[in-house]
Order: structure tokens, then sequence, then C-alpha cells
């Protein structure tokens, strides 16, 4: 390799690459990495000094709702343009979101126009989930192979909400598809009759607060549903992704399953590592609400040791921007009961600093565990290969950290479209200074100098 083929070398940085930690140079052309070396020789038009920084990849949230309509018929807050431009901020590189179906919609139209909003905003590359809400006619016949095999190789169920849920029936047909294409299922997992009933009775005691919402969908919900799901993996072969683990109970099935040999998976999030469920008991508590809820400090600890053993292998954002106001939370009124309110927090922009100071400067792991966990298995789960790790070959999505820098969050300082930050007070320490997407800089310093629309689909790679 000649001394002027490289467009960028970062210098001096302590890199968590694939084959390890260390302090080295890495060389960029076209996009990817060409090179990484202890020191690079030679000159590039551009340069960056990462000295007493740390270069990480840049992160993989492989679970946002951007520009989505809900099962409830609201647009949530954020277009990809500013989802996006919030996740460089904190660090991330590739998104995953719903290309979410409605009963009545063919799957194949709702992907293609979802499309059509990414590569109008994106301001960083990004793939699709498929939300499934009906399987009738060619949809799982037809529509669903031909986009699996296009590379979009994963598919959301709910077992919850009245305009997405799926019966047993469905999750099955769903997973022998998914087993025979090469796809992965991803489940909201949560039993609606005990959903419904417990909304039933806590309504008609009059008890429709926000707080409320955590009755509304106990622990025990969300137990069921796991072991059932992981039943019906082992039953049909199928891999499949249980999002957004919260109990103890429900990591102890799946480290069950798992040493069963169930091909199973799972994640977890910011909100049930670092929120407990009190925290519903806080002025204008709907800004906290999300499904399922936090729980206890006891859950925490359960949660953060599964991941430690490998039960847990992700860590993602579940990003789901609501404003407070008739556009978001109250759309159906400022005295809306709780089953009426939109569920979800932003997390796009919060994600990885969060976790950086939770893991790395907390002492909860290493720096090679936060990298895992919120980049390289999220890229490995989903087949996208070329993400997630720093390695020669792998695109050139890198954030540099400078592990020492502090900030407590303010009211309403990130940069989506929500208008407020659930972080509100929280000092961490660690943050990312120079986000890289595709080898181009697109936020340093606290400045967006990316484009809308720059960012392009990645298909996923088969996982059988």
């Amino acid at each position: 390799m000649t001394q002027d083929s490289f467009d960028t070398i970062i210098r001096n940085g302590t890199v968590a690459a694939a084959s390890g930690m260390g302090v080295m140079d890495i060389g960029i052309s076209n996009g990817k990495i060409a090179a990484l070396a202890p020191s690079l020789a030679g000159k590039a038009p551009s340069q960056i000094d990462a000295s007493d920084h740390y270069v990480l990849p840049g992160g993989v949230d492989t679970h946002c709702h951007i520009e989505q309509i809900s099962g409830a018929g609201l647009m949530n807050a954020d277009t990809f343009e500013t989802a996006t431009r919030s996740a460089v901020f904190g660090g991330t590189t590739c998104t995953v979101s719903f290309a979410a179906q409605h009963p009545g919609n063919r799957m194949r139209d709702v992907v293609a126009d979802y499309a059509k909003l990414a590569e109008k905003g994106a301001l960083i590359d990004y793939a699709f989930h498929m939300i499934v809400a009906d399987i009738s006619g060619e949809n799982l016949r037809t529509d669903i192979p031909k986009l699996i095999a296009d590379g979009h190789r994963s598919i959301k169920i709910f077992t919850t909400y009245d305009k997405v849920r799926q019966d047993d029936h469905a999750i099955l047909d769903i997973m022998a598809v998914a087993r025979n294409e090469g796809a992965l299922v991803c489940i909201h997992a949560e039993n609606d009759g005990l959903i419904r009933h417990m909304t039933d009775q806590l309504l008609a005691q009059g008890k429709t607060a926000p707080k409320y919402h955590a009755a509304s969908h106990p622990r025990e919900a969300e137990i069921e549903a796991i072991d059932r799901m992981c039943r019906f993996a082992q039953f049909t072969g199928a891999r499949v992704m249980i999002f957004h683990v919260s109990t103890r109970e429900g990591a102890q099935i799946i480290r069950k399953a798992r040493a069963n040999g169930v091909p199973i998976e799972a994640e977890t999030c910011p909100h049930y590592l670092l929120q407990t469920v009190d925290i519903l008991e806080r002025e204008n508590p709907a800004r906290f609400m999300c499904s399922p809820p936090q729980r206890t400090a006891d859950d925490q600890e359960a949660l953060w040791e599964a991941l430690a053993d490998g039960t847990l292998q992700l860590i993602t954002s579940d990003h789901a921007p609501y404003r407070m106001d008739e556009t978001g939370k109250f759309a159906n009124g400022a005295d809306a009961p709780f089953n009426r309110i939109a569920n979800g927090q932003p997390g796009l922009e919060v994600r990885l600093p969060l976790m950086f100071d939770a893991i790395v400067s907390r002492g909860r792991g290493s720096v090679q565990d936060f990298v895992h966990w919120t980049s390289t298995a999220p890229a490995e789960a989903f087949g996208l290969s070329k993400k997630g790790s720093i390695g020669v070959g792998f695109d050139a999505d890198i954030a540099i950290w400078n592990p020492t820098a502090t900030r407590t969050y303010g009211a309403n300082d990130l940069h989506d479209n929500v208008g407020y930050n659930p972080y509100e007070g929280t000092t961490i320490m660690g943050f990312p200074v120079t986000t890289i997407a595709g080898g181009e800089v697109v936020m340093t310093d606290g400045r967006l100098i990316g484009s809308p629309g720059r960012g392009k689909r990645v298909a996923m790679a088969a996982q059988r």
C-alpha cells in the first residue's frame, strides 16, 4: 500500500479492534477500513489525532422506531433525518428500524414506501425489520419470502396490542417461514390476556393515572410470553430474538432455553438497566412510560448478570419518540387514562453515552464489553456483516470517545424531535466527540457535518 492511498488516517487512538485493543493508527479508503498498524507511514488528505481517546466501532442500534405509525395509528415524532441526526451525536452509525404493516396492507408495499422515507432522510446506514400484522393473501406466501431473499431478514411480531398482535397459530406459521427462508423472528413478548385483565381491573377502580401503567403490564405477562416463545422456537427450530427483556424470571427462562440448545437470543435496553418502576411517581410521568414497564433494582441486577454470562447479547435503545403534547403522548387528551397514552422514550442519542458510563466508567465491564453489547453483537445478530467492528475490510463506521469528558443531561438537549430528555439531571463520564460514517466525518465537537440522504440501506446476510 502506497503512502498516498488513504483518504483519512486516525492516529494514536486506543483502538478496540476485532483483533484486540491497543494504541494504533487506522487508514481509511473509499469508506472502508484499509489498514491497522501501530504506526502508518505517509500522509492523507484528512488526519485525525485521537491521542488519549478511545477509537471504537460506531454504535449499531437494532431497535429503533423511526417515522413509523404505531399500532394505535399515531405517527411518532422523528423522521429519518431527525432520528439519525440524533444518532450521530450519540456515536451511533447504523440503525435498524421498523417497516410497520397494518391489517389490510401488502408487506411488499409497506417496505417499498418505508424505503423511500429512509432514502430521503437518513444520515447514516440503515436496515429494516418487517413488522408483520397481516399474514393473509400473498403476504406470508409470497411477499415475506421475497423480501427476506432481498435482505430484509428480520421479522417483528407482537403477542399483544389490538391492531398488530398475532395469535399462536399465526406466530407458528411465521416462524416456520422464517426458519425455511433464513430470517430472524423478533418478538415483543407479553401475554395479552393478562394485560387486558389488569387494565380492566385498574380502570374499574378509577386508577387511571400514568403511574398505573406498570401495574397493567404485570411481570407475569412477560414471563409467560417469553416462556411460550422459547417453546415455539424449540418446536419450530426458528431463530428467535426476544426484545426488551425486563425481568429476572424472563432472563432465567432464556438462560435455561439456551442451555438446552434452543435458538434464542435476547436484548435489553438502558431504561431497564438504569430506571426502576418508581420513576412513574415523578412529575410528568408519561415521559417515562414504556412497555414492558420498568421493574425493580433486583431485576436490574439480574439483567446485568445475564449480559455478563451471555444470556442477553444486545443492548438497544428501543427509541420510541413521542412529544409531550397533543401530537404524541397526549393525542387522546391531557387527562387521558394510562392505557391511552403513547408508550416509549427517546433513546437513540443517549444509549451509548449512558452505557459507556455504566459499563466502562462505573466498572460494570470493560471497553470490549461495551463494544460487544452495543455494536458487535447487534451487527452479528442481524447479519450486518461489515458493521459493528474495527478491522480491515469493515465499513469505516467509527466513534472517537473522550473517556474523561463529563456531561449532565438537560431538560431538552437532544438532537431528535421529541422535546425532552428522560435522563435530565443524569451526569455521565465518557462521550463521543467525533462520529465517522462510511469514512466521512458526520459529527465532530458538537457540530453536525453529514447531510440527510447520505445513508444507504444495508442488506442483512442469511443467518441459518
